[in-house]
């Protein structure tokens, strides 16, 4: 089978879907901006394709994102058809459409099936939008109309989609009912075999203590540290946590930017933002042992979450981190937000805690409770771990049935554009 995988930063959710396809004989080509030059990855032909224009100057700025969408989507159409004109036909595309960028791949090959990864389908209610109270919308009387047009790119794509993917039943479930017949739930998968407990782990904090699983360590890993993943709670609940735990020592990993939402406004990162908030709470000596780790390596990140005593997971309703996923499989004893995403993997008293997203000394009281329980961490963490293999085994589920999702994508009748 000839198969051509979409995606703006690859391989993005296709890291161990695409090896596997062309492990299996099938040949496989990639179109991604990510790259410059061509390059083979794993038995993958990359080839890059070039974003060009901007955003017009003075458009309404509802239009702003899905006209970036167009630049994408016509930009991956040229370098589409530079690829036919090549002889290349594809069986089978599959897109992370998020980006635009596989919006007019239909009209090259009209005949291909379209395999898209549908990740969040944007709500007024319900979702991310103005569940936080702190960080309301400035216009909450437009913000359906707003996200309406933002949804235009999920629309579009709906009506050449074939067949979807989605990891949770949450993010399947923020689309309209009738995509959803055409959506399968399977997750990108969690490799058990590495991600696992190492009850000789150590982690080297540069300038301050050697971790192993024998310390007392609360973790908390955001990709970036910012309110959607419930940072500033997290920090709120900080000063308690090491007024409470003399001896804790405090990991927190993520970068300084913003994945999601709007930026602060006072011109800091929202890292620095809540930092200073609490600071006048937490006395020098205890700042010591809170230690900000930034971005790391797989295998640092891995280490934090195997000497982990006890790890937190906040989020608003919105797409499910890994992390979540891989701490609970390396033995994690889980505090969680009580939202919506989160009741799919963490049942409370079984793989963890549940707690109020917004109440932070609820999560001061809930991760205490769990350090001065051993056996029950015991317990949360041997269930969340045996969850995970159940359900989101990377060899033995998860990748099994993605492999099955793109065979039987190819035994599908073509959607056509609607004007054909």
């Amino acid at each position: 089978m000839n198969i051509l995988f979409i995606h703006q930063n690859f391989p993005g959710q296709f890291k161990h879907l695409a090896p596997a396809l062309a492990a299996r004989g099938d040949q496989v080509v990639v179109l991604t901006p990510k790259v410059k030059e061509p390059a083979k990855w794993r038995g993958i032909n990359v080839l890059p394709y070039a974003v060009k224009g901007g955003s017009t100057p003075g458009i309404h700025p509802w239009l702003v994102d899905f006209e970036t969408k167009i630049l994408r989507g016509t930009a991956c159409y040229d370098a589409a058809l530079a690829l036919k004109e090549r002889g290349f036909t594809p069986d089978i595309i599959v897109a992370h459409h998020g980006w635009g960028e596989s919006l007019f791949l239909k009209d090259v090959w009209p005949t291909a099936r379209l395999g898209l990864y549908c990740e969040l389908y944007h709500r007024s209610g319900g979702s991310d939008t103005n569940f936080d109270p702190e960080f309301p919308s400035h216009t909450p009387a437009y913000d359906a109309l707003r996200l309406r047009l933002k949804n235009l790119n999920n629309r579009l794509h709906e009506e050449v989609m074939d067949a979807g993917l989605s990891p949770t039943q949450f993010q399947a479930g923020t689309f309209p009912e009738h995509y959803r017949d055409r959506i399968t739930v399977c997750h990108d998968g969690i490799d058990t075999d590495v991600v696992t407990e190492n009850p000789g782990a150590r982690l080297d904090i540069a300038g301050g203590p050697t971790l192993t699983p024998d310390s007392e360590v609360i973790t908390f890993i955001n990709r970036n540290l910012e309110p959607y993943r419930g940072y500033h709670i997290f920090m709120r609940a900080l000063p308690e946590l090491l007024r409470r735990r003399p001896n804790a020592q405090v990991v927190i990993l993520g970068g300084s930017d913003t994945s999601y939402g709007a930026k602060p406004k006072n011109g800091k990162t929202w890292k620095q933002t809540f930092f200073d908030e609490v600071s006048p709470q937490i006395a020098e000596k205890d700042w010591v042992r809170v230690h900000y780790l930034g971005r790391v390596p797989y295998e640092t990140f891995l280490s934090v979450l195997q000497v982990s005593s006890v790890h937190v997971y906040l989020t608003y309703p919105f797409v499910l981190s890994w992390s979540l996923l891989e701490a609970m499989s390396t033995k994690c004893a889980i505090v969680a937000s009580d939202t919506a995403p989160v009741h799919e993997v963490v049942l409370n008293g079984e793989t963890g805690v549940l707690v109020d997203f917004f109440d932070a000394s609820a999560i001061a009281e809930a991760t205490c409770g769990l350090l001065d329980a051993p056996e029950r961490r015991d317990m949360l963490g041997n269930n969340a771990r045996r969850f995970v293999r159940d359900r989101f085994d990377l060899k033995r589920v998860c990748l099994p049935r993605q492999l099955g999702w793109v065979d039987d994508l190819l035994e599908r009748r073509p959607v056509r554009q609607p004007m054909d």
